[in-house]
């Protein structure tokens, strides 16, 4: 047997997708998935089911009248009403869902095998009668008696079906279980055999690889992998493990997986976990390091495929685990250009605020260096500590040990809070080489959170010069000092004394 031979995928994302909670799809929504759906390659797209709703069957309509290259598909119950309903929907085919398993069929519809077979034979040839291609599809397959569901899919088959499908309907199945059940059902049946996962176990995408291996010739999934419960089986990671790992051309367009990842989130608005393979927001990010030293050398080495490959981009980010290499790098992707001294701070400020768990953002980064480079190297005036009193009861006190022209200056001051009893305190300790006033001070958070990075930025004049300094720290004091003494410096370089 050849594997993974003419592999179709049937994209349920419009309807067992939108059985996710919260998720209500319109019109407009529901066509601009299709597009991208039809865009990607998808054999199938499983438009919705007819008999939801007069809206649902209003969308289903829209997108069977898109003229996609795609088979539109309804989904429907064993019942001619679901069928004329898919008919007003103008649709070229219906996934025709019966239950299979005892527990359905005698819990859910309350009738008996016998019936259920009856019923799946009348309604199959009343599609057929009206021109609709036919998936006959066991439901809950995986707790099925496979006897009955051999002869299930079989008087489907005589009445004129055109595929059988096997729904894993509460994600049951194992791989090794699946591969015996399709080898078998692949030989048994005389048309295409399909297969629905579901994602319980987590098994989802590998059961469904096992049953292509096995001989299924259609794949039910979805985009992200959602659905009711945990979820489908995610079309995405099937495509590239059949294409990168088992090197079948799938006929899909990968680099546009991620938009269509994006698409789908955005408009159900389920968000896709950051760490999910493929398209989730840390598959191509890389915190500084160790495996960035190995990236720089060849991308090979920490990534399995290149990120262009599926839509995305490589990124990097900097943190506790930091290097000088990669800081370099980041920083010339910034246009930025830096001495080893500066290079050394800026590390340091990297590690600092890696340290406190954060990661730091190219706004991040470049707010760091700029304001290590608009430090002085040759500073007149330098920080040796601050301690700062404040509270609810408590005029707030700053005391600040400097070092102007080499000589250690200690004083205090206090002042309407915190950062105001510092600046007054730094003022007057160099007072005695020059008299600094505050003209403007402006905060800016780069990042959110109360942990964020955030930039100071002041002006301050001298006889009537003026200087433009900043500061960027976690901390707000610390920010403001730094601005103020990155300030004065400059206002002061010129002239001694």
């Amino acid at each position: 047997m050849v594997l993974f031979e003419n592999v179709r995928f049937l994209d349920t994302t419009l309807r067992d997708g939108e059985q996710t909670p919260g998720v209500a799809l319109n019109t407009e929504g529901k066509l601009a998935i299709a597009r991208k759906l039809d865009e990607l390659g998808i054999s199938i797209i499983e438009a919705g089911s007819a008999i939801t709703s007069e809206g649902e069957r209003n969308a289903m309509k829209a997108v069977a009248a898109e003229g996609l290259d795609a088979e539109i598909c309804s989904y429907c119950r064993i019942m001619q009403q679901d069928v004329d309903y898919a008919l007003e929907c103008d649709v070229d085919s219906i996934h025709l869902v019966a239950p299979v398993s005892d527990l359905h069929i005698n819990v859910k519809l309350k009738k008996s095998r016998e019936d259920v077979i009856d019923m799946a034979v009348n309604t199959t040839e009343y599609a057929k009668e009206h021109g609709l291609i036919v998936e006959i599809s066991g439901e809950d397959a995986s707790r099925a008696d496979f006897e009955f569901l051999k002869k299930f899919y079989q008087k489907g088959i005589e009445a004129g079906a055109d595929r059988a499908c096997y729904c894993d309907t509460v994600g049951l199945l194992v791989p090794e279980k699946t591969t015996e059940i399709f080898g078998e059902l692949a030989d048994f049946c005389e048309v295409p055999v399909s297969i629905h996962c579901h994602d319980d176990f987590g098994m989802s995408v590998a059961n469904t690889v096992a049953a292509l291996n096995a001989g299924a010739k259609e794949a039910h999934c979805t985009i992200n992998g959602i659905g009711e419960r945990a979820g489908n089986t995610a079309l995405e990671e099937v495509v590239m493990i059949l294409e990168w790992l088992y090197k079948y051309d799938t006929g899909i367009k990968k680099e546009e997986l991620y938009r269509t990842s994006r698409l789908v989130s955005r408009l159900t608005g389920i968000p896709v976990a950051i760490n999910k393979s493929l398209v989730g927001g840390n598959a191509f990010t890389h915190e500084a390091g160790i495996h960035v030293h190995g990236l720089l050398a060849d991308t090979s080495t920490y990534e399995p495929l290149k990120p262009e490959i599926v839509g995305r981009e490589r990124k990097i980010v900097l943190g506790k685990h930091a290097g000088k290499s990669s800081v370099t790098l980041a920083l010339k992707e910034l246009g930025l250009d830096v001495d080893k001294p500066q290079l050394d701070e800026i590390l340091l400020r990297v590690k600092e605020l890696g340290d406190h768990g954060k990661r730091v953002t190219d706004s991040d980064l470049q707010t760091i260096a700029e304001t290590v480079l608009d430090t002085y190297t040759e500073a007149r005036v330098n920080l040796e500590e601050y301690n700062i009193v404040s509270g609810s009861r408590v005029m707030p006190t700053a005391s600040v040990r400097l070092t102007v022209d080499g000589k250690e200056v200690i004083e205090a001051d206090v002042g309407d809070g915190p950062v105001d009893a510092v600046v007054k305190g730094i003022s007057k300790a160099v007072a005695g080489i020059a008299d600094i006033q505050l003209e403007e001070y402006h905060v800016d958070s780069i990042t959110g959170g109360t942990d964020a990075l955030v930039e100071v930025r002041v002006k301050l004049s001298r006889d009537g010069k003026m200087a433009t300094s900043r500061g960027a720290r976690t901390d707000i004091i610390m920010a403001s000092v730094e601005a103020v003494i990155n300030g004065i410096n400059q206002l002061i370089k010129e002239n001694k004394g």
